[in-house]
């Protein structure tokens, strides 16, 4: 059987998103906020809240317990400076935050007092069960 490892992470995320519409909503202002001080504009994709909530999923999985900071620094981005050089900006974190604390509500993660957020058995599940069907 496969696991989240040994799939491709675009595939699994985007199985995990249409699962995550169904457990929760988008919160409203995600019609017009941006995903990080390096972007000008919202993302286009309709679905795009329940595809970001997937890889923190995942990435969670993947990479033990991690907290809104350090989730930050990983979905950031190069910030362009024009002539200057460019230099890494960090992803929202008001995105981030509550991402978090739809998925721990869905019940797939839990905190971790000092450590961020952990996967819980049902979030374990729910991810190899699809990468299992791919």
């Amino acid at each position: 059987m496969s696991t989240v490892y040994d799939v491709k992470a675009d595939s699994l995320i985007r199985e995990v998103a249409e699962e995550l519409e169904a457990e929760f909503d988008a919160p409203e202002w995600t019609n017009y906020v941006k995903t990080g001080v390096t972007k000008e504009r919202p993302p286009q994709q309709d679905n795009w809240y329940h595809i970001r909530a997937a890889a923190i999923l995942r990435k969670i999985y993947t990479e033990g317990p991690l907290g809104v900071s350090r989730l930050r620094t990983i979905f950031g981005d190069r910030a362009n400076h024009g002539h200057g050089p460019e230099h890494h900006g960090k992803a929202s974190g008001k995105v981030i935050r509550t991402c978090l604390q739809n998925l721990e509500e869905a019940g797939l993660l839990e905190s971790e007092e000092g450590e961020g957020r952990r996967i819980t058995e049902k979030g374990r599940g729910l991810l190899d069960t699809k990468a299992g069907s791919l």
